[in-house]
């Protein structure tokens, strides 16, 4: 049975560093995926993600049980990462203008289960499409689309992350997933 969030989160509060290990385990791949695909850099994805796991165990005493651990520590994560694009200052664009594919850098790859070799190769081909189109898709509704569609978090808690009315988040990630689809047609 695994322990809920918030008691591995009074263990830590009460003394025990060692139940954090517990957060790093169940979070490490989640937040290392989203990172990965915002950012677009597997190096830098660790680095942040390593920067999140310090930032919030020195937060930890302002977390507020009330609210859903997972949603705390995402929030963390985005404002990382929108730290990064202000500071790399990334160009603001409109939602109807096309987006120009001049970063070859690659996805980052997380290891998923064995599959024979014709059934990875077509795997990695779908997956590279997919990432592809998803980095030509602007970055505040990639962020959205990854949040829901691939981390599966519900539409309250990505309007509680992001401070935004669940309506507006709700667009915005139809948007980025009729973008996605458009972009994926075209590659067919």
């Amino acid at each position: 049975m695994q322990l809920d969030d918030k008691i591995i989160v009074q263990n830590i509060l009460n003394g025990n560093g060692k139940a954090f290990e517990m957060i790093i385990q169940r979070y490490q791949r989640p937040l290392l995926n989203y990172i990965g695909r915002m950012v677009g850099d597997h190096e830098l994805a660790l680095d942040f993600t390593q920067e999140v796991f310090i930032k919030s165990y020195s937060a930890l005493n302002s977390y507020q049980f009330q609210y859903k651990f997972s949603t705390w520590l995402f929030k963390i994560a985005s404002n990382l990462v929108i730290d990064y694009w202000r500071k790399k200052k990334i160009d603001s664009f409109s939602m109807d203008q096309q987006v120009n594919a001049e970063n070859n850098k690659p996805p980052v790859q997380i290891p998923g289960n064995d599959h024979s070799i014709g059934k990875k190769y077509e795997l990695q081909e779908i997956r590279e499409k997919i990432e592809s189109a998803l980095n030509k898709i602007p970055p505040t509704l990639r962020e959205l689309f990854i949040w829901k569609h691939i981390n599966e978090f519900s539409y309250e808690e990505i309007a509680e992350i992001k401070e935004m009315p669940i309506g507006t988040i709700k667009n915005r990630v139809y948007q980025a997933k009729e973008q996605l689809r458009k972009l994926l047609q075209e590659k067919i």
